[in-house]
């Protein structure tokens, strides 16, 4: 049973089913494949169960007294929380529309009553091993974000830098009216855009805006770096303009392609509106941090001298 367990720890189902007997079954079936099953018979207990420790997998009934098999589903497809978990729905209903029903909730599969054990273990095995491979995929991004925060760490003078990116970066994209994946690639780019400056020497990453130009080109590679550690996981794949592009400027002077007004994507562009503006906010050695008016005036007057920011964003480049 070395295939059921993720590290140490069994793989985890929770069965919803208001009818008692067929919810018993199944959590027998699966017990007795070394799942750690919990069964319950209406979608408020089956949500209570989740925010007390999220399973792996959910069986999941259609008919049920209150809130349908159909609306739970929704609703934890969407929640950014829930929506990974892979939901298979039980039901009797064999018609076309049913299933549809279904697909449009978010279900990621069906099994249709009377159960087979076969088709059960095959679909349940099936569903759990892409679940495997998606919390793989999550903790390698995790561990990109502990170390874009290392990076950070280097400098006294960024703490909460990334975080405050994130957060800001997410409203701002939210307020701009972008998609989900949108805001969560815009919450990553927040801890990630800098990685690459993990590559960058202390001495240059600490001494501010006086860089020699041969220190200044050594600083115009970490979004190229960044982009580089990135890259092979297609989890990050909206991240990674967002970490290349977040230093370009529309008059062309950016790095570390030159991109013009109209080339560059709108995500780095949000990122580095938020990020200028924490630079600004944000004491340095060689400036003082401003008021939000103060730095809100300061962005107004760049925007509307059509630079680009661009002498804000070259000091930004030390954060």
């Amino acid at each position: 049973m070395g295939d059921l367990v993720v590290g140490r720890r069994k793989q985890s189902i929770l069965v919803v089913d208001d009818n008692a007997v067929n919810a018993a079954l199944l959590k027998e079936l699966l017990s007795s494949r070394g799942y750690n099953t919990t069964a319950v018979q209406n979608a408020a207990a089956a949500e209570a169960e989740i925010r007390r420790e999220p399973p792996d997998l959910i069986l999941l009934d259609v008919i049920m007294p209150g809130k349908t098999g159909y609306e739970l589903c929704r609703e934890l497809k969407d929640d950014s929380e829930t929506r990974l978990i892979p939901i298979v729905m039980i039901t009797g209903l064999s018609a076309r529309e049913d299933r549809l029903k279904g697909i449009e909730a978010g279900a990621d599969d069906f099994l249709t009553k009377p159960i087979y054990s076969e088709e059960l273990f095959a679909r349940v095995n099936s569903l759990l091993k892409l679940k495997e491979f998606t919390d793989e995929l999550e903790t390698a991004d995790s561990v990109l974000c502990t170390l874009g925060l290392s990076v950070e760490a280097r400098d006294p003078y960024t703490e909460g830098h990334c975080e405050r990116l994130a957060r800001d970066a997410t409203d701002l994209g939210r307020f701009l009216g972008v998609g989900e994946e949108s805001l969560v690639a815009l919450s990553r780019g927040g801890y990630l855009h800098d990685l690459g400056k993990i590559a960058v020497p202390d001495e240059i990453l600490k001494k501010g805006s006086d860089l020699t130009p041969a220190e200044w080109q050594i600083m115009k590679q970490h979004p190229v770096t960044g982009e580089s550690i990135c890259r092979p996981l297609k989890s990050l794949r909206l991240v990674l303009p967002i970490i290349r592009h977040h230093h370009e400027h529309s008059d062309g002077s950016g790095y570390p392609d030159g991109l013009r007004s109209g080339e560059i994507p709108l995500l780095p562009r949000i990122l580095q509106v938020v990020d200028i503006y924490d630079a600004l906010r944000t004491a340095r050695p060689y400036k003082a941090a401003l008021s939000h008016d103060q730095a809100a005036a300061t962005m107004r007057a760049e925007a509307e001298a059509d630079s680009g920011m661009k002498s804000w964003s070259r000091n930004s480049s030390a954060c």
